[in-house]
């Protein structure tokens, strides 16, 4: 059966086109938003080839593809505008859980941009790391020319979530970009730059009309302010057009859209969205300030059982936001950490287990490159001693390299390659963590699965 035969079997096992409201997809799992989730024939898509697993969280049908999951998403694109897909049901839908619309935003917005900021993440790193060994001079052209390149994405991510934001919840891509140019026009960010510099005659807050107060805030590389203010320029945008009439919505639905859209944004969203994110990093600092060590097991124990849910994409907002106000990121070693447990349990089974060895050897070097669904779904949760093996060791590896202060300076993927980022005073800490989660995990794996296979 070839794949463009198993997409086809895909929508008419999830109840047809008419049956999809939405569907996009993440680095590895194509996540749908069905109108009808009983018309889901979920046994029969897992026995299709190429389909590593498939489950239902969250108000959310996952099917787990792997690396290939894009060119799975444009065929299945193809597929269902041939089929005539039908518009958004969205009345018909139960409505979902705050969670639930909380995981398929982040999940939505950031699976499509991920190449860009893991790309200029791993540049990032590598110039971090050249001069951290003092290799370069930080006042070279060169340094200047690479950091230019690696900083561009993370400095204008706004943009980048404004049109990723947009195609989630389907509203006008040029004027959500609009949106976000307002809160990275330089006239707020040298504002709320004079203002962190305490310079004479700075302010904090620009006043429309003497009476609505636009507060002075840097959204340069800012995440939650600019996807709630996308998510309110749909309503926005819907509630102007609903009520303008037919000759005039050519000029005034989108003039009327941008000017209440951007100064809910200014004005409400923005400010609000700030705070939130400050709040969520605090919640990690706070985990750090109890203990370091206390922060990796907590972080590492959830983060196994976070991908397996699809919840894992929680995290990575929170990354952002170190990386925004502190420069560096304490959370995604950890990260790095669990794939590299979940990578030794797999070899571990891949040793033990004569049966479908190509796979399983397959789905352990995909979790050494960073992408961990084919080991979790292919291989783990067939064999749960070995996903406790794996949540273990990547909770004590996290907790070791949390104890020596590891840490990120730019948004990178989670895989072995990634290790030249780490180059610096932490490298050998790094370099540690990698070697006890793999061999604790494959250790650990071992002795349970082959004592269980002994008996």
């Amino acid at each position: 059966m070839g794949t463009q035969e198993a997409i086809s079997r895909i929508i008419r096992l999830v109840g047809g086109p008419e049956n999809i409201n939405k569907v996009w997809h993440c680095m590895t799992r194509l996540r749908f938003d069905l109108i009808d989730d009983k018309k889901i024939a979920q046994d029969e898509i897992k026995q299709l080839p190429g389909v590593l697993g498939a489950q239902l969280q969250s108000d959310q049908f996952q099917i787990i593809i792997g690396p290939k999951v894009n060119s799975w998403y444009e065929q299945l694109q193809d597929t269902l505008g041939t089929h005539g897909q039908a518009e958004t049901h969205e009345k018909n839908k139960e409505r979902k859980s705050l969670v639930s619309l909380f995981m398929d935003t982040v999940s939505g917005v950031f699976g499509p941009i991920v190449p860009a900021i893991a790309g200029a993440g791993m540049i990032k790193g590598l110039l971090a790391g050249l001069i951290a060994l003092k290799l370069v001079s930080t006042k070279s052209d060169t340094v200047m020319i690479i950091d230019l390149i690696a900083s561009g994405v993370f400095y204008f991510l706004p943009f980048f979530l404004a049109v990723s934001a947009a195609k989630i919840f389907k509203t006008n891509e040029y004027l959500a970009v609009a949106v976000a140019a307002c809160l990275m026009y330089p006239t707020l960010i040298d504002a709320a730059k004079a203002l962190a510099a305490h310079q004479d005659g700075a302010v904090s807050a620009l006043w429309l009309l003497n009476a609505i107060p636009v507060s002075v805030f840097n959204y340069a590389s800012s995440v939650i302010p600019v996807i709630f203010s996308i998510l309110a320029l749909k309503y926005i945008h819907q509630a102007v057009d609903r009520v303008m009439p037919e000759v005039l919505k050519t000029v005034f639905t989108p003039t009327l859209t941008l000017f209440i859209g951007a100064l809910a944004a200014l004005v409400i969203i923005g400010p609000i969205g700030i705070w939130l994110g400050k709040m969520l990093a605090w919640f990690i600092e706070g985990l750090f300030g109890v203990s370091a060590s206390f922060a990796g097991l907590v972080v590492g124990a959830i983060r196994p059982v976070a991908i397996l849910t699809g919840m894992h994409h929680a995290m990575t907002p929170i990354a952002l936001q170190n990386f925004s106000d502190r420069g560096y990121d304490m959370l995604m070693p950890m990260m790095f950490m669990a794939n590299m447990a979940i990578a030794g349990a797999t070899f571990a089974i891949w040793r033990l287990n004569k049966d479908n060895r190509t796979v399983t050897l397959s789905a352990a070097i995909s979790a050494l490159l960073g992408i961990t669904e084919p080991a979790l779904f292919g291989v783990l949760t067939r064999y749960k001693k070995a996903f406790i093996a794996a949540t273990v060791a990547s909770s004590l590896a996290s907790a070791f390299i949390a104890f020596f202060g590891v840490r990120l300076y730019g948004y990178i993927l989670s895989s072995i390659f990634s290790l030249p980022a780490y180059i610096g005073p932490y490298f050998i800490f790094a370099i540690s963590g990698v070697a006890i989660a793999l061999v604790l995990s494959f250790t650990l794996t071992t002795i349970l699965v082959g004592r269980e296979q002994a008996k």
